[in-house]
């Protein structure tokens, strides 16, 4: 495994690299990321119904395969990237910022994928609110101090303690993917018995999970509509490989028309890949509610993770407006 130095430094080789450009070639296979869970339903339904490779196929790349690759975590993402393991990847928004920040503008946001809500699930009945949570209580996250999830309590303990009290809850969150989060939720002997979901683990702790109940919420912390997923690459494949940025791109604008054309078709894919026995109906249900329904694919919040990063010194340049960190193609829109 690639450890957390050695990407650092990588990713500071990554922004001195030259690109070769009067000998660049595309390549024939592109590796993506996914992470599991509803959140990332435009991926599953990307990936079922090889919408890469059919739009590749189209601007003239000869053969195109994509290789899918699993994480748990947006951190091992991060880290695989600049290894060079995968091509593009699939998450958070404060793992773009840090990477193109790290990386001098060497990493850059292709299009968002979804801005469903976060919500901070508790069993623990004395947390009613983020002010109830004391020493020796764990929240499980994704990644810690880098994950939205982590970034969300930072940005929360901002508000409550004040600027400089912003790791405030840090020292409370534990490192762990959403699905072995919800099966430590079930376990009433587990020491986590909080855990900032994404969907669809808030909705099967809210049903499974014993005394299970919302502590706050994305929308909440930070004021509006937040990016959860979206697609990034480093810059310098994204100047060799054109046409699989374009395709990219194309795929994740059919693949949210397929999901507000066929929701069941969409939940479908989800269930297959992920392997969830959760009935159809129901999962369907979830994405229609307002917390699920928002798979745009311009940035949103993005800004505010940003402001966040570079006034607790995390991230050294301070951007100007999404159009700084994601490529061209999403500038016409009205991404914040």
């Amino acid at each position: 495994m690639l450890h957390r130095r050695q990407a650092l430094k990588g990713a500071a080789a990554l922004a001195f690299t030259p690109v070769p450009r009067a000998f660049a070639q595309e390549k024939t296979e592109l590796t993506v990321s996914r992470q599991p869970g509803i959140l990332y339903m435009p991926l599953h339904v990307i990936e079922k119904y090889k919408l890469i490779e059919k739009h590749a196929a189209k601007a003239g790349l000869s053969n195109p395969s994509v290789k899918w690759v699993s994480f748990a975590n947006g951190g091992a993402q991060q880290d695989a990237l600049i290894a060079g393991g995968v091509d593009v990847v699939n998450t958070g928004s404060g793992q773009l910022l840090l990477l193109w920040d790290r990386t001098r503008g060497g990493v850059k946001g292709i299009c968002a994928s979804t801005a469903a809500h976060l919500n901070l699930i508790s069993r623990e009945p004395r947390i009613k609110s983020l002010s109830d949570f004391k020493e020796g209580d764990k929240i499980a996250v994704p990644t810690v101090k880098t994950s939205t999830q982590a970034m969300l309590l930072q940005m929360a303990a901002a508000k409550m303690f004040g600027p400089d009290k912003y790791n405030q809850f840090d020292s409370l969150t534990t490192q762990l993917g959403h699905p072995d989060a919800y099966v430590a939720m079930k376990n009433p002997t587990h020491e986590i018995r909080s855990h900032f979901a994404a969907p669809p683990f808030h909705y099967y702790e809210m049903r499974d999970v014993p005394g299970a109940h919302v502590v706050t919420n994305s929308v909440e912390i930070i004021g509006g509509q937040s990016t959860q997923g979206q697609f990034f690459t480093t810059t310098k494949f994204a100047d060799t490989n054109p046409k699989w940025i374009a395709s990219v791109f194309a795929a994740a604008e059919e693949a949210k028309a397929i999901i507000a054309a066929d929701p069941e078709k969409s939940v479908e894919a989800y269930r297959e890949i992920n392997n969830d026995k959760t009935e159809t109906a129901t999962l369907v249900d979830l994405i229609k509610t307002p917390a699920m329904s928002d798979w745009s694919l311009f940035p949103q919040g993005t800004m505010k993770f940003a402001e966040h990063l570079n006034r607790i010194g995390t991230m050294k340049t301070m951007p100007t407006s999404f159009k700084d960190y994601y490529l061209p193609m999403v500038h016409g829109m009205a991404g914040n």
